[in-house]
């Protein structure tokens, strides 16, 4: 029988995801004394630059107008989740309000995933070639793991949309994972077989399991 599988962390729950995500706002704050020098550079541009420039950011640009700072602060948090951590909506809001997290009021955090700017389509793709680079994972445990309550909130749809266009070659990923079981756990071929294709274990295909059965031993 298939030993059921743990719920995997959400991605943008690793430790070494949040230590990058430090290294780069410690570099992005270290870079605005340089800006400083760019200021008479960008003064001499001509005013036909100066008004197209104005119409392009104002395509982009959030309408904030009336926000409360603390509605700012988790606008700007939130911007951070999705252009550095790719998540979804609702794991956005999550992590705003969540107590081990950044405390904002609900009010605080719907004012932030309201007004927030997010192609959530990208992120799940992004989200999903992680599970599949990092963790050898297969197409429907992708999906399942981007849907999760447990794990990243996407929708149905932006899940789909992520394992739809993912380039993934899941016969490598069930053949790592194979292996991986092979050396924690020592257990048989015909037990990892059942492992990798049980609905209740990885959810790889009997057509990717055999191909990692088949070259387990190479």
């Amino acid at each position: 029988m298939a030993r059921e599988k743990k719920q995997k962390k959400p991605f943008f729950k690793r430790i070494w995801v949040w230590v990058v995500i430090i290294i780069i706002a410690i570099a992005a704050f270290g870079s605005l004394g340089g800006n400083k020098s760019t200021t008479a550079n960008k003064e001499d541009t001509s005013s036909s630059s100066n008004t197209s420039s104005k119409k392009s950011s104002s395509t982009t640009t959030v309408d904030t107008k009336g926000a409360t700072k603390s509605q700012l602060g988790a606008l700007l948090k939130a911007k951070s989740y999705s252009s550095m951590m790719h998540m979804s909506k609702q794991g956005i809001f999550a992590q705003l309000t969540a107590s081990a997290g950044d405390q904002y009021s609900d009010e605080d955090a719907q004012y932030a995933v309201d007004h927030l700017k997010a192609d959530y389509n990208a992120n799940a793709l992004k989200t999903a070639k992680a599970y599949s680079d990092q963790q050898s994972m297969s197409k429907e445990g992708i999906r399942q793991q981007l849907i999760a309550t447990a794990g990243d909130k996407f929708t149905e749809s932006e899940a789909q949309y992520a394992v739809d266009n993912l380039k993934a070659d899941y016969n490598k990923n069930a053949l790592n994972t194979a292996r991986d079981y092979k050396n924690q756990q020592g257990i048989s071929s015909d037990a990892i077989r059942e492992q990798l294709t049980s609905s209740y274990g990885e959810q790889f295909t009997a057509q990717e399991a055999d191909y990692a059965i088949q070259h387990l031993g190479n």
